[in-house]
């Protein structure tokens, strides 16, 4: 009898000691919290109609939110377009792990009458500036924790046999709460190669595709994408950017693994302030579109002592004003100003062959640790070169050993030769189609203060990271990234050990 009440006993002392430690850690990092909360089976498109084959829009019902990102507290308006006239309802989700399904409802608003908007005609520099009249607003709940939201548009059919079409739109909640990890979002370039609603975008002005001349709204729908016919085609993804197929993966395992993470946009990076309250920040997929700002923020960061992890390719590549939409709001619009490269020879040449520009940034490589280079198309394998460095331990990787098909379709290389403490982790080849051979390059230096800086040289990385519900791989220049390696995970967690000094 005692044994059996002194075993009680040690239960009841163990488990408050779990639960106070439990509580401690979901007070600290909200993300474990948030993903023990039920996860939505459904949150996907299922019933997608574009207005052709080739198609970049769903007019049936298609929308957009008035900001790239909000706050808890602040007002987000919904613009929704149906055509015809029809009702619909929104269902917004967060992204995240929550069990492996990737989402949680959020909310259920509507239902709405939906009435068709106008598309717009082209204006000065050839944009497309929607001015549509708002469906319905939210006030960001409190207990909102910084995201990718996706919120889900679907028709409600009048009887079971008329199909209700579906689309998203795509905001960021964004905090300033001090986190382990911040994760920008490369929104810029997204919409930079936004064709909504046929064939409009910076590189589709008739003066020609790499120009100054044309400027895009983010007053406009999301059309699908569909990057050179073949890297991001998947239409069911309509209204939701490049998140889901270049992005989600890393969101989905950051969560998985409970780091303490937040998001923002790139236009929430033209000040450092939010910047400087993490450890580490994390560029992501295709980040090839940055306003000045952005990028001397981002330095600022480096400079004070911030880790950078640019788990990217093509970034920081064009200097990109975010200026305001036609009716005053902030940061709507944006044009390709001007190369990143200073003196860079590629950046030269792009001067030369399609300015001149009204903008140019300063080299890039002093910053990342490698260039933007041309060709920057192509597709490959990450070949390990240092093996005894730290960023491999516990991978087991050898010298030249290669991780399959993870460089595309854009990357980095031709490291800064003056660049102090630099080290070269991987390099490789990339082909086009098994020609156009470029050198491509992975990097890592110090920061002045015990940081670093890391360069993973390539769109794909996060496809080495996850798979998760709604992600499609993508392929370009007959290659493509082969999905999670363990190898990549491995890597990634070393870098965010150290990062965030849990060695």
């Amino acid at each position: 009898m005692r044994l059996k009440l002194f075993k009680w006993k040690m239960f009841v002392f163990w488990t408050s000691i779990m639960m106070l430690q439990t509580q401690s850690v979901s007070a600290q990092n909200p993300i474990v919290e948030e993903n023990l909360k039920p996860g939505a089976r459904d949150w996907q498109l299922t019933r997608v109609r574009l207005n052709d084959a080739h198609g970049f829009r769903s007019p049936w019902i298609e929308g957009y939110c008035d900001k790239q990102s909000v706050k808890a507290g602040e007002k987000l308006k919904f613009k929704v377009s149906t055509k015809p006239a029809a009702p619909f309802e929104i269902e917004i989700f967060r992204m995240g792990y929550y069990g492996g399904k990737g989402a949680r409802l959020m909310q259920k608003m509507g239902p709405f009458e939906g009435q068709p908007q106008a598309t717009p005609k082209p204006g000065v520099k050839n944009i497309h500036e929607c001015t549509w009249e708002t469906t319905t607003s939210i006030t960001i709940p409190q207990d909102w924790l910084s995201g990718v939201y996706l919120g889900r548009l679907s028709m409600i059919p009048p009887d079971e046999d008329t199909n209700g079409f579906q689309s998203y739109v795509v905001f960021i909640v964004t905090d300033d709460r001090p986190v382990d990890v911040l994760f920008q979002c490369s929104d810029n370039t997204w919409q930079a190669y936004n064709r909504w609603p046929d064939n409009y975008s910076v590189y589709t002005h008739p003066k020609g595709n790499q120009g100054p001349w044309a400027d895009v709204s983010f007053n406009r729908p999301y059309g699908r994408e569909a990057q050179f016919e073949g890297v991001v085609n998947d239409p069911l993804t309509l209204g939701s950017g490049e998140f889901l197929p270049f992005e989600f993966p890393l969101a989905y395992w950051l969560e998985q693994h409970g780091y303490n993470v937040a998001y923002v946009s790139n236009s929430d990076m033209i000040t450092p302030e939010r910047g400087l309250k993490a450890k580490a920040f994390i560029s992501v997929g295709h980040d090839e579109y940055w306003d000045i700002r952005q990028y001397n923020s981002v330095v600022k960061m480096r400079d004070e002592g911030v880790n950078l992890l640019f788990l990217s390719g093509n970034s920081v590549c064009w200097v990109t004003p975010l200026t305001p939409s036609a009716t005053g709001e902030p940061k709507r619009t944006m044009f390709r100003g001007g190369p990143f490269g200073g003196d860079y020879k590629y950046a030269t040449d792009r001067e030369k062959e399609h300015g001149p520009f009204p903008h140019r940034g300063p080299d890039e490589g002093y910053l990342m640790g490698a260039r933007n280079i041309e060709p920057v198309n192509g597709g490959g394998d990450w070949v390990c070169v240092k093996p005894d460095h730290w960023i491999f331990e516990g991978t087991g990787m050898k010298q030249g050993e290669r991780i399959a098909g993870l460089i595309g379709w854009e990357y980095h290389g031709d490291p800064p030769k003056d660049l102090k403490g630099l080290e070269i982790l991987g390099a490789g080849t990339a082909f086009v189609g098994g020609v156009k051979p470029q050198k491509w390059t992975s990097t890592i230096y110090d920061g002045p203060k015990g940081n670093f800086i890391f360069n993973a040289s390539t769109i794909f990385w996060a496809q080495g990271l996850s798979n998760p519900p709604g992600h499609t791989l993508p392929w370009t220049h007959w290659t493509r990234p082969h999905g999670p390696d363990e190898r990549v995970q491995k890597i990634t967690e070393n870098l965010l050990k150290r990062a965030l000094h849990k060695n």
